[in-house]
């Protein structure tokens, strides 16, 4: 888009006139339509407070093409890639850095290029090297700051490892705020900066609560797996997938009673008394193993809350009323271990 279309475009969703464009730049509306029309051009003076008027940046008031499409960009890296391979890394740089100042407002060109430049600067032997470095890290920080969401994401966690590879673990660190909290990303490398800063406690703590909320999220996908398996009829995956689930359990040191809580829905599913009596069973007798994590040596940085006596009276309660449900458990009315699971107390 030219700068005369830019302007056209721009007023029109400003709602303004060319006579109203011009009365506030102190111009005519003649000088108005030869900008829009191309036969003219602002004086550079004027640059700045058109760009204000119109609500733009002059870098996008002077971009004389669009953002580049991802087919385009892509197109681009390819090129460099290949340069970087046939051609010296200085002349290559100096090729890119002139193609970007084309494209000042395209955030995931200068972060693609920035991060592939970056990657061979670290393999290759150039020379002032520093230089080029620091010109990187301006591309990184410019998308950053004007970037969309998804760039500035990008472009944070590039800062990151720019400033770790330095051994600069304050700066590495600060970018961490760019970083969801809710992103396990950003817990991985909190606790990489704490076991290089001395904080080893912090660090053990750190990647112990990332293994614990993984075990959680494992569990809902197998769950999700499952339940679709046998919407489908597909027993032979669901039982494939109840065997992974139970090791995933004790893998992560969730308990017996986790371990074969797992296999019961899909035992009575299937209506086989054995194991359905059996799992019903061991899953009574190893209730008070329902928190048994918080001793593991996996989590022992890890500090849990002590479960209140009717927090676990409840629990129990709950889950020897689910052992009574007629949908469910009705095949077992005739059997007399079922009786006596259910008059068992729950210690």
């Amino acid at each position: 888009m030219e700068m005369g279309e830019v302007i056209r475009t721009y007023r029109k969703k400003k709602g303004l006139t060319q006579e109203e464009m011009a009365g506030r730049l102190g111009v005519t509306a003649p000088a108005v339509n030869k900008w829009e029309k191309g036969s003219s051009m602002p004086d550079i003076l004027l640059l700045a407070p058109i760009a204000r008027l119109l609500g733009i940046t002059v870098d996008e008031l002077l971009s004389f093409r669009e953002d580049l499409t991802p087919e385009e960009i892509n197109g681009f890296i390819y090129d460099v890639d290949k340069r970087l391979r046939e051609e010296p890394f200085e002349k290559v740089f100096e090729y890119a850095g002139k193609y970007l100042e084309q494209y000042p407002g395209c955030g995931m060109l200068l972060w693609q290029t920035a991060t592939l430049l970056y990657a061979r600067l670290l393999i290759s032997e150039v020379g002032d090297s520093e230089a080029y470095e620091d010109r990187i890290r301006e591309w990184y920080d410019r998308v950053l700051k004007e970037g969309d969401e998804g760039c500035r994401l990008r472009a944070a966690d590039s800062l990151f490892g720019f400033w770790m590879r330095k051994e600069e673990y304050e700066k590495a660190e600060a970018y961490l705020a760019y970083i969801s909290d809710q992103n396990p990303e950003k817990r991985r490398k909190q606790a990489l900066i704490y076991s290089k800063t001395g904080r080893i406690t912090e660090a053990y703590r750190a990647y112990e609560e990332l293994l614990f909320s993984a075990y959680g999220e494992l569990s809902m996908v197998f769950h999700g797996i499952y339940r679709l398996a046998m919407e489908k009829g597909d027993r032979q995956r669901a039982h494939m997938i109840v065997e992974k689930w139970s090791q995933t359990a004790r893998v992560f040191d969730m308990g017996r009673f986790n371990e074969i809580s797992v296999e019961l829905d899909l035992a009575a599913a299937e209506k086989d008394v054995e194991s359905t009596l059996r799992l019903m069973e061991e899953m009574t007798a190893s209730m008070e193993d329902l928190c048994s994590y918080a001793s593991s040596p996996l989590y022992e940085h890890m500090t849990f809350k002590e479960p209140r006596e009717e927090f676990l009276d409840d629990m129990k309660k709950t889950f020897k009323a689910s052992l009574q449900d007629e949908e469910m458990f009705g095949f077992l009315k005739e059997e007399e271990r079922q009786d006596k699971i259910f008059v068992a107390p729950l210690t």
